[in-house]
């Protein structure tokens, strides 16, 4: 049985070169006839997408899927300004490019013309609100504020029943900083529960 000449391409996938091979024993010279028949697009040496095409025209992978396909299906988070003002907790930054947790690469990646930010770290597979709020405090300054400036409103939000407290206090107690923890305790201990 031959394999097909055109690959059977899911439409705003992404795909590394190793990938295309269950169509060609010669990977990178079927990637460069699929982007010559407008059929993927490169994202980074090694990295293509099939987009998606709308009555508007193509359009790009999402994020998730560029991550899913850049990290090999290896486990990601988007965090950030985006997950983090969302809280309730006062906080307003924005970057200006996604924020990536995963277990394989740190640094800032090009990737379809559009930088993302790695790091390599330990996080929760479904990561919960209570694991945001963490992940903020541990990088309060990142988000243009301080932790001293974050434990009034989480009291007040753990006043509101707002964050599950037994999760908290297992988030940090996995994720935390000896000073995060210090202050998820505190706060805990002044908002009646």
């Amino acid at each position: 049985m031959t394999t097909p000449s055109h690959p059977l391409l899911e439409s705003g996938r992404v795909y590394r070169t190793r990938e295309l091979r269950a169509w060609s024993a010669n990977a990178p010279r079927l990637a460069k006839r699929l982007m010559r028949e407008g059929k993927l697009r490169q994202l980074a040496s090694g990295l293509y997408a099939h987009e998606r095409v709308s009555r508007f025209g193509a359009v790009p992978p999402t994020d998730h899927e560029i991550m899913r396909g850049f990290l090999e299906g290896g486990p990601f988070v988007f965090t950030g300004p985006d997950r983090w003002n969302v809280l309730g907790l006062g906080t307003t930054a924005v970057f200006a490019m996604p924020l990536v947790y995963n277990t394989k690469r740190s640094g800032t990646f090009q990737l379809g013309g559009r930088p993302f930010k790695l790091r390599r770290v330990s996080f929760p597979e479904n990561p919960p609100p209570e694991w945001f709020v963490i992940d903020l405090l541990e990088h309060a300054d990142e988000a243009g504020t301080s932790r001293a400036d974050l434990q009034g409103p989480l009291c007040r939000a753990l006043e509101r029943n707002r964050f599950d407290r037994g999760r908290l206090r297992q988030m940090a107690e996995r994720y935390g900083t000896k000073a995060t923890r210090a202050l998820v305790n505190a706060a805990l201990a002044q908002s009646p529960g």
